[in-house]
């Protein structure tokens, strides 16, 4: 289970949902088998079950990786089939026969028409026609006198209605946790299936509703869920304060189903690890070879190997120019859902690889649904570019030395007319002529070289070697943002500010708006004063500059420091790296789209 409990054996089945005005595009939940693991979740927490099931999210933490090694006895399916009792058809049986009397099957596949339920199950025991259903759980025994907590319960007595619909007697189930190595038996009396079958239609309609359940408020039950960062319950529940009346603007509820209204927002809880201890992998050895060894990936040179790195430290694999990778390699990383990205020679990234799209179709069709919407994709790309702006004049004010330099009152000036623009061609105005003061001020801040010789911004080739440097942190930050929209559920492709353009990630240019002064500015400067960068770190060829492999390798390791660097997130409060923020704040996008939040918030430090 997703907060601990009962991590899962199988890919559950995931139903095509929809929002409520787009539901006729698929097929209802009435016509789709309900997990048996899913309202567990559901029963423990409605988002949570919402999030796994109807839009497909999922992600690890230690406890599921404890529940997981727990469950590996059971999840080995046996060699024998079972003979259902009344000739009923039971599918996917492996049992294990100890004695003539008693059958033990070990991880059955079973479902229910009936009940609207399928589910895989750890064991049951099986004693002519009773069956007894054995669910294993990671943790310790409770000592409360239901002798488990309610999703266990309801989660076993599910299995247990499966059972009955295949002909089985199923009186009671047994709960063996692990930790404590104790059998609790529950016995499956009229309130528990009456409670059950309450739950599985509750699901039901709630799934049919199209509309996410809201978060749970300061609950205890949030930091040990892996989805956490996902569902983001703390900011979501402070973003829904209304700043006028400093109430909330959503109904919100508790656990137990009790309407809550909180006078003053609550700073939110640091439920978000600082930093990813995964990172990406970069590999720019013309003719290097990318091979896998075990649980790690080695990159080798004629043979001789130049790395070797685990798989469990790699967030994403970045090659540039002429690298080949083994069918094992580009298989497993897919499995992972690691993506492969891919760059010229140069550092123009054209291309990614990687598994299966992201389950969550409803965010997708929300996504070009807003795409479609002129004044709707207006009022996201105005707060991008609010964002991009106040970040420009940030920048520019911590290195210029006149505080009441002209660009200053001009940035604030363009921000401000930002809340009257009403049509996508005003807003590009703006912003072009924004970018074209800031850049008319930030290329004085590098050292006064000949080589340099900066030119303005100039791309497409660039000319000189700080616009070199430049597009090729732009890239890296689009490369990023790609793989993070894709990653949450986006289609990065179609964007709401950029228009849609063959082969351009749009939606990832938008985001990088606000983030240009901040990470890859912020690191061009940083290269070029301290000297990371030099003279011998370009090559120039017909009238265009471009970056010799070393100065690529400098000018990298500069961006992942930047990428790592801590700051304070400016709504929410606590300390976490730029490469963690890319991810709340497409989050917070997609919650904006969905109708959580009632506006998108852009990113602006102090």
């Amino acid at each position: 289970m997703n907060h601990g409990l009962n991590p899962p054996a199988t890919v559950p089945l995931q139903p095509s949902q929809t929002n409520a005005s787009l539901h006729s595009l698929s097929k209802t939940t009435d016509d789709a088998l309900l997990p048996v693991r899913m309202l567990n979740e559901f029963t423990y927490c409605p988002r949570l079950g919402y999030l796994e099931w109807v839009q497909g999210e999922w992600a690890d933490n230690l406890e599921t990786r404890q529940g997981s090694f727990g469950h590996r006895v059971v999840d080995k399916p046996d060699r024998k089939e079972i003979n259902p009792p009344k000739n009923k058809q039971v599918a996917s049986t492996e049992d294990e026969q100890e004695d003539s009397d008693q059958i033990h099957a070990r991880s059955i596949m079973l479902s229910s028409d009936q009940e609207g339920l399928i589910g895989k199950l750890d064991l049951v025991e099986l004693d002519g026609t009773v069956a007894t259903p054995v669910d294993y759980k990671r943790g310790k025994a409770p000592d409360i006198p239901e002798g488990a907590y309610e999703p266990e319960r309801v989660q076993l007595c599910a299995q247990g209605l499966i059972l009955r619909d295949q002909g089985y007697q199923c009186d009671s189930g047994i709960l063996y946790f692990i930790s404590s190595k104790r059998r609790v038996v529950i016995p499956f009396d009229d309130a528990l299936v009456t409670r059950t079958r309450q739950l599985i239609k509750a699901f039901k309609e709630t799934a049919d509703a199209g509309i996410i359940p809201p978060p749970l408020d300061d609950s205890p039950k949030c930091p040990r869920c892996s989805l956490v960062g996902i569902c983001l319950p703390d900011e979501m529940n402070l973003l829904q304060v209304d700043p006028l009346t400093n109430q909330k603007d959503l109904n919100q509820s508790d656990s137990s189903g009790q309407s809550q209204l909180t006078d003053k927002p609550t700073q939110p809880r640091r439920l978000l690890p600082t930093k990813d201890n995964a990172l990406p992998l970069y590999i720019s050895e013309q003719g290097a070879f990318v091979g896998k060894s075990g649980e790690r990936i080695t990159i080798k040179m004629k043979k001789e190997e130049l790395a070797s790195v685990r798989l469990i430290d790699i967030s994403q694999v970045c090659l540039f120019g002429s690298i080949t990778l083994s069918a094992q390699a580009i298989s497993e990383l897919s499995r992972r859902g690691i993506p492969i990205c891919h760059f010229s020679y140069g550092g123009w990234f054209h291309s990614i690889t990687s598994g299966f799209v992201h389950k969550n179709v409803e965010l997708r069709i929300q996504q070009y649904a807003a795409a479609q919407d002129s004044q709707r994709a207006l009022i996201v790309a105005r707060q991008l570019i609010a964002g991009k702006i106040k970040n420009c004049r940030t920048l520019l004010r911590r290195h210029i030395e006149n505080k009441q330099a002209p660009v200053l009152a001009k940035l604030a000036d363009y921000h401000k007319r930002l809340a009257d623009i009403d049509s996508a061609q005003s807003l590009l105005g703006i912003e072009g002529m924004a970018a074209k003061e800031y850049f008319g001020e930030f290329f004085t801040f590098f050292p006064d070289h000949p080589e340099l010789a900066i030119d303005g911004r100039n791309r497409r080739p660039p000319r000189d070697p700080v616009n070199a440097v430049l597009s090729f942190l732009y890239s890296l930050l689009t490369k990023e943002l790609t793989v993070v929209l894709q990653a949450v559920g986006f289609d990065p492709m179609l964007g709401l500010f950029h228009t849609p353009r063959y082969g351009r990630p749009s939606l990832a240019l938008d985001l990088a708006e606000e983030f240009r002064p901040l990470i890859a500015d912020s690191t061009a400067l940083m290269v070029f004063n301290n000297g990371e960068v030099n003279a011998d770190s370009f090559i120039q060829r017909a009238g265009a500059i471009t970056m010799t492999s070393a100065g690529r390798n400098s000018v990298i390791a500069a961006y992942e420091r930047r990428m790592e660097t801590e700051i304070t997130h400016p709504i929410f409060g606590y300390k976490v790296s730029y490469r963690r923020i890319l991810e709340v704040q497409s989050r917070l996008l997609a919650r904006y789209l969905s109708g959580e939040i009632p506006e998108y918030p852009s990113f602006v430090t102090r």
